[in-house]
């Protein structure tokens, strides 16, 4: 699958539905940090394009760097894009943090292992590729982005009717 944006289509359906248990900053930052090997192998031409990053035990480890990390990124990021402010900064919980990374390596690992034929997600247990071929290309794209555009269209829907309801 191409690099990351593919990947943020189920994270905002994921996010219509949990709001604010979910961070999508911290599950996009996930899938960037899922996607730092392959970018290093294809820009160095060394190594294995999906290795040991896109395995279960590869996407736990870099779902707890990516919520250690995430947290204070999304938080600033928050800041940056006038969401929060210092007066009274939007505060991230930790449980909505590992939630979020954790989703979003394991969701990618998943995505992957079905159009890569080289993600071996039971690494170094087994070898074995059951999600490969479950979708064409085509398909799991169209999934990703229809996904995306449902998410998005949910999030709003439920944002007017939450503001409705308060305004009654």
């Amino acid at each position: 699958m191409p690099f990351t944006p593919l990947h943020m289509g189920p994270g905002l359906l994921i996010k219509s539905f949990l709001h604010g248990s979910f961070s999508l900053m911290v599950f996009g930052w996930a899938q960037i940090v899922m996607d730092i090997q392959p970018l290093f192998v294809m820009l160095s031409g060394e190594g294995h394009l999906h290795g040991f990053s896109h395995t279960f035990l590869g996407a736990t480890l870099l779902g707890l760097f990516a919520a250690l990390s995430g947290k204070y990124l999304a938080e600033f990021g928050l800041l940056l894009l006038e969401i929060s402010n210092k007066e009274n900064p939007v505060k991230i919980l930790w449980w909505v943090t590992c939630l979020s990374a954790f989703i979003g390596t394991y969701s990618h690992v998943l995505l992957d292992a079905i159009m890569h034929g080289d993600v071996e997600l039971f690494y170094p247990v087994n070898t074995a590729r059951p999600l490969l071929g479950l979708l064409s290309t085509g398909d799991l794209h169209k999934f990703c982005i229809y996904s995306g555009l449902a998410g998005t269209g949910i999030y709003y829907f439920v944002l007017y009717k939450l503001n409705n309801v308060s305004q009654q």
